[in-house]
């Protein structure tokens, strides 16, 4: 066993040393303690509340007005003054975002795992969507698969500590695309078969 003395101290149960005072550290460190002083701090005038120099013209900013109602969180009264528009929530996801805000707090998991589903929702929806216009989705080359053929993907990921994912990427990846095609692919024949009877 080592000797007493060599032992740092965080390693014992009791700190053999007392912690040092102002002046011992501001004689060792030089520099130290330069912002204890409130004076001589450089950000001492921020610190000062001065409504004179703000050149605010509202003790409270003019709200931005609401074209419907925004999600907000449970715990808060009002949006804040600014906030963004620029995605509107619709269809599926948007109500699970809508339900999520006004049913959980902030603070409970259910909150987060409805947000997490309303972003895969909403990906699903605009897959959908994009097969209404001239351009759809292309699965085969938007998940990578194709890239695993032309750009060397198998052999890239050699010797790397992930590699064990590699068998398990392809399901996650493709996997929804397979599930979305049989499931389609089920729903015609039984149409069909309806449509013979």
């Amino acid at each position: 066993m080592p000797d007493a003395k060599d032992i740092p101290s965080a390693y014992v149960k009791d700190k053999r040393t007392s912690t040092p005072s102002r002046e011992e550290l501001r004689a060792r460190i030089p520099g130290w303690g330069v912002d204890l002083d409130p004076a001589d701090r450089p950000s001492s005038r921020r610190l000062n509340y001065a409504p004179d120099t703000t050149g605010a013209h509202w003790d409270f900013p003019d709200r931005q007005p609401e074209r419907w109602p925004r999600e907000r969180s449970i715990e808060h009264a009002f949006v804040t003054p600014v906030f963004g528009t620029g995605q509107p929530p619709k269809g599926l996801s948007g109500a699970i975002r809508k339900f999520s805000y006004a049913r959980y707090s902030e603070a409970r998991v259910g909150h987060w795992l409805l947000l997490i589903l309303a972003d895969r929702v909403d990906a699903w929806e605009e897959h959908l969507r994009s097969f209404t216009t001239t351009r759809p989705d292309n699965p085969f080359t938007e998940t990578g698969i194709k890239g695993e053929f032309t750009h060397s993907g198998l052999r890239s990921r050699r010797g790397r500590a992930d590699a064990r994912h590699q068998l398990l990427d392809p399901v996650v990846v493709g996997g929804p695309w397979l599930a979305a095609a049989w499931v389609t692919t089920w729903g015609v024949r039984r149409l069909v078969r309806a449509g013979r009877r």
